[in-house]
């Protein structure tokens, strides 16, 4: 029976207009507080929810949007996903989650099926074999807002939310270079995806301002930005002439990889290689040594992305214009024993970072 109730049910009971207890659960100022009161009391006496279906209907809209990211378990986008969920609760909507596992044909597979499905807007990082956006044409076209974040191409048209790649890789080159490094390896992420850019372009940067060469022997690319990928190019990193004496890796997952081979070699970690990370991971802190790594605001990006979406989502719908934005979240430096020789040393580095 509860299951059953309406609008108008609930003004029967109150002897009230449907709109009056409409207005009410909206909070509408021109309703007194004491019928609010009276309506959020039955409401709750009943375990009234309103009839997203009908509402849908009346309104064209699905009150859904779609979440599409390379892996759902993955802490970085699991953070990512918790600042969209709350934004989402907040609206009242749905979140339609779906994981494209670094594959650009599933991808395109799985957007199709959130647009087949009526979503009212799209939240997407890219996969790493993405390399144009034809298959999210269509979205235009139907006029259902895209969200870009984290992973983005440069060329891509819609708002994008991302984390300041380039000062994150600036900050973590600069950070082994003012720790005597001047051998600095670089593992770092596809060609192709904006932030893999920018970390390469702030890792370049902090290298000229300093003085030291750019050494494209101690630079390896991911495909895959996987833990493996970490050990097999420091296996071969440390198998050349000439040893790096720190390496700085794409992310944290690639990191490990890093330092299993390096302790693999019979090398210390970090009086034989300093190594630094990107993302901060729990897992950084829980390694042995304790990774340094660049910290992105996981839930802050979700949060930014989710509410950018919702306001274009509201122009759209009242016919008006939208000006598409990069909005930029910062990072910081987390700095821990793999890349500093003694506690001073970290002390002394974090307050300089900061």
């Amino acid at each position: 029976m509860r299951s059953q109730v309406t609008l108008k049910d609930i003004a029967k009971m109150l002897g009230v207009s449907v709109p009056t207890v409409s207005r009410a659960l909206k909070d509408y100022p021109d309703i007194s507080k004491e019928t609010k009161q009276k309506v959020l009391n039955l409401v709750k006496e009943l375990n009234y929810t309103p009839n997203q279906f009908a509402l849908s209907l009346r309104k064209n809209k699905s009150f859904t949007i779609g979440v599409l990211i390379p892996e759902i378990v993955h802490h970085f986008f699991s953070t990512v996903i918790s600042g969209i969920m709350e934004v989402a609760d907040e609206k009242g909507y749905s979140v339609m989650l779906f994981q494209s596992n670094e594959s650009l044909e599933r991808e395109s597979r799985e957007a199709k099926v959130m647009l087949n499905g009526r979503v009212d807007g799209l939240l997407i990082s890219l996969s790493n074999e993405t390399q144009n956006l034809d298959h999210l044409s269509e979205f235009e076209k139907n006029d259902v807002p895209i969200i870009f974040f984290d992973k983005v191409l440069a060329e891509a048209k819609g708002s994008k939310v991302v984390v300041d790649d380039f000062k994150g890789g600036y900050d973590a080159t600069r950070h082994l270079i003012d720790q005597g490094n001047t051998n600095i390896a670089y593992i770092r992420g596809p060609l192709k995806p904006l932030n893999s850019i920018q970390r390469f372009n702030g890792f370049r940067q902090a290298l000229q301002d300093a003085g030291l060469p750019y050494n494209a022997d101690f630079i390896r690319v991911c495909k895959k930005v996987s833990q493996e990928e970490g050990y097999e190019f420091t296996i071969d990193l440390l198998n050349q002439k000439t040893l790096p004496d720190s390496i700085f890796a794409a992310t944290d997952n690639v990191a490990i990889g890093v330092m299993q081979a390096i302790k693999e070699k019979g090398l210390k970690i970090p009086d034989d290689i300093a190594v630094v990370g990107f993302s901060d991971w729990r897992m950084a802190a829980a390694v042995e040594p304790p990774l340094t790594s660049v910290r992105q605001p996981g839930f802050d990006m979700g949060v930014l992305a989710a509410q950018t979406l919702f306001d274009q989502i509201d122009k759209i719908e009242n016919g008006k214009s939208i000006i598409h934005m990069t909005q930029t979240l910062d990072t910081e430096l987390i700095i821990r024993k793999s890349s500093v020789k003694t506690l001073d040393s970290i002390q002394q580095t974090s307050k300089a970072v900061t």
